[in-house]
């Protein structure tokens, strides 16, 4: 059994909220969990993060009864689901002069048979806490994280960076994206939290774990209370999934 519990705001900087989530209900066949933090001039994010949500939903929903439930056929229908996304976010950025340039971060948590299938590109994030112990389970497609990667900075000095926003790899941007696809294991009592960076940014590991750990069906709210609290310069989404 999973319960999920999720919440978006705009921040206290921007105008509209170019984060986009889904949360599956707990009766469905195969659980998905989705995030996005779109960007891009008038009104790109917003559907940037919309599309590649719906586009990358509808292609699991439609080709997961097709597939082998195998580790190895699902984890490929994960990446796929980004792909056919990231293809159909590039296309509409192409029919419109006003959207050019748009894209959005996306992960996907497929939940199956006490396992989750991972689909990541950007800087939104997948953690995992289990027991005492949180982790983060995604890699940042950021120029930062890359710095950090070859020991030129700190992950202390990544914190404060300049150039902290700036992504190697979004969505939409290009005719093709390699997306990181992985699986781990989700057993019971095994949180997953999924963010958008307008969290990361200005909430600390521990005091997620902390919020978390306190009350999981509260959480979201907390979380993005406390985001804005340190001046919520960016929309803020909080997903938390549980293995009850």
């Amino acid at each position: 059994m999973i319960k999920a519990y999720a919440k978006s705001d705009v921040g206290r900087v921007r105008e509209i909220n170019e984060d986009s989530f889904y949360i599956s209900d707990s009766l469905d066949e195969v659980q998905i969990y989705m995030l996005a933090d779109g960007m891009g001039g008038y009104k790109g994010g917003e559907i940037a993060s919309k599309l590649a949500i719906q586009s990358a939903k509808n292609y699991i929903e439609n080709n997961f009864k097709l597939i082998e439930k195998d580790k190895d056929s699902i984890i490929q229908l994960v990446g796929s689901s980004v792909e056919y996304a990231n293809m159909i976010v590039y296309e509409k950025s192409k029919e419109n002069k006003e959207l050019e340039g748009m894209g959005t971060t996306l992960d996907i948590c497929l939940i199956y048979n006490n396992r989750v299938f991972i689909g990541h590109v950007g800087d939104s994030r997948v953690y995992r806490i289990r027991k005492e112990f949180m982790r983060k389970l995604t890699q940042d497609h950021s120029y930062v994280q890359k710095l950090v990667k070859d020991g030129t900075i700190t992950k202390e000095e990544a914190v404060h960076h300049p150039q902290k926003n700036m992504l190697m790899k979004a969505l939409g941007c290009n005719a093709f994206v390699e997306p990181d696809v992985m699986v781990k294991g989700f057993l019971k009592d095994d949180i997953l939290i999924m963010n958008s960076d307008g969290l990361t940014n200005l909430v600390s590991q521990n005091d997620m774990f902390r919020e978390v750990k306190k009350d999981i069906e509260q959480a979201p709210k907390e979380l993005v209370k406390l985001a804005n609290e340190k001046g919520g310069y960016d929309n803020i989404t909080v997903i938390v999934i549980k293995n009850i």
